[in-house]
């Protein structure tokens, strides 16, 4: 809070909570060990932090004469996307790379694949009409 008793916004605690999550160790999970293989699980992460401060004085529109009164105004966030992408395996036969599965981005292929034939049939059948 300043003197006047209002909060504050310290933007320190913003970056320092920001830089606390987008660390490697977001990336590397804790590595653990199933049926004497070891797994190292990988995500790939994305984050973003933004700032903005704004002040000024309040101007009434009616005669155009400073208030006195200024206006001031500050803020911020930041956002964090993790998203697994595979394990790392080490076994007796080395370090095997094992990418996760996204059925999310299969199914959306698909159909993607789907539509394009359906649209390259219509055409091919509009053709062979004329």
């Amino acid at each position: 809070m300043d003197r006047t008793g209002r909060r504050t916004f310290d933007p320190s605690t913003l970056v320092s909570s920001a830089a606390d999550l987008l660390t490697v160790r977001r990336a590397f999970g804790e590595a653990y060990e199933r049926d004497g293989v070891r797994v190292i699980p990988v995500a790939q992460v994305h984050g973003g932090t933004g700032l903005g401060y704004g002040g000024g004085d309040v101007v009434d529109p009616a005669d155009g004469k400073d208030s006195g009164a200024g206006g001031e105004g500050g803020g911020g966030g930041f956002g964090v996307r993790v998203r697994p992408v595979g394990v790392y395996v080490l076994d007796d036969a080395g370090v095997h790379w094992r990418p996760a599965l996204d059925l999310n981005r299969v199914v959306l292929g698909g159909q993607l694949v789907g539509m394009v034939v359906v649209v390259a049939l219509a055409r091919a059948l509009r053709r062979r009409r004329r």
